[in-house]
């Protein structure tokens, strides 16, 4: 990750904060109206608004190390003078597992989950699954890339890894009988079928391991960024119901990097988020 994208993504973030300050603290404005057309008073109220530097970089470096990005978060961290929230090496170890999922590597991404903790798939029968269900996928990607391609590989792997389970889980058995289709009806399978071969399928599965890892690590399973969206969120319903505050009829929710402040960021005395 380029330190051009980690900056972008900071001023993102800063807008994001600020409209939360903004509706969790609103101030009374008034509704006179004038003949030129101006920017609504809770906007500008916004826009006063200072997240602190410390409170940014916290963020940014949390998020950094929560999607698994050592290298990024390593020089960050230096960078803003904060310290590391995870060694690297288990960064790097969650970053490879989720890298090998991303390239369709799944039996490497499995060899590398039981290495780091044998018991995260032993105990989490649907991450488990999820993963096979992948790696069949993957199977049947390799052996219908061209015409009249041995089928053989995937149907074993499909009645000796999954057949097993399938039973035991009304979804893992619709599951699976959704990527069979994809064998039976090659040519004319269905598209919400077909979505299964696009990399929508293995950034899930991603996502669902790098998130049981954090969990078995006692780690946050989210970036801190996501929780404050959510307060954003919840902040802008709150004041809605509840209150008679004039809001624009709209809110962006801030993390396009429209508009950013190119004042700089300044310290206004609040304390250090704290996000571990």
């Amino acid at each position: 990750m380029s330190s051009s994208t980690v900056r972008e993504f900071e001023a993102q973030l800063r807008r994001a904060r600020d409209l939360s300050e903004a509706l969790l603290h609103p101030k009374m404005t008034s509704s006179t109206s004038t003949a030129t057309p101006m920017k609504h008073a809770f906007m500008r109220q916004v826009d006063e608004v200072k997240s602190p530097k410390s409170d940014i970089n916290a963020l940014i470096l949390d998020y950094l190390t929560m999607a698994g990005y050592p290298n990024a978060a390593a020089r960050f961290s230096a960078e803003a003078n904060l310290q590391p929230q995870q060694d690297d090496a288990s960064i790097v170890a969650r970053q490879q597992i989720q890298n090998s999922i991303h390239k369709g590597d799944i039996q490497v991404a499995i060899n590398a989950l039981n290495d780091m903790d044998p018991e995260i798939l032993d105990t989490d029968a649907p991450l488990h699954f999820a993963l096979l269900r992948l790696q069949l996928v993957e199977l049947i990607r390799q052996c219908t890339s061209s015409p009249g391609g041995d089928i053989t590989p995937a149907l074993d792997f499909a009645t000796e890894q999954l057949g097993p389970r399938a039973p035991t889980n009304s979804q893992f058995l619709e599951d699976l009988e959704k990527t069979m289709t994809l064998l039976v009806f090659r040519d004319t399978v269905d598209p919400p079928v077909a979505e299964l071969l696009k990399p929508d399928l293995r950034r899930d599965v991603a996502d669902k391991v790098n998130k049981a890892i954090l969990q078995r690590q006692q780690q946050r399973r989210d970036a801190a960024i996501r929780h404050l969206v959510q307060m954003r969120a919840w902040g802008e319903e709150a004041v809605r119901k509840e209150t008679k505050k004039d809001l624009p009829a709209r809110i962006e929710l801030g993390l396009n990097g429209d508009e950013s402040d190119k004042d700089g960021l300044q310290e206004n005395g609040h304390e250090p988020m704290i996000v571990t």
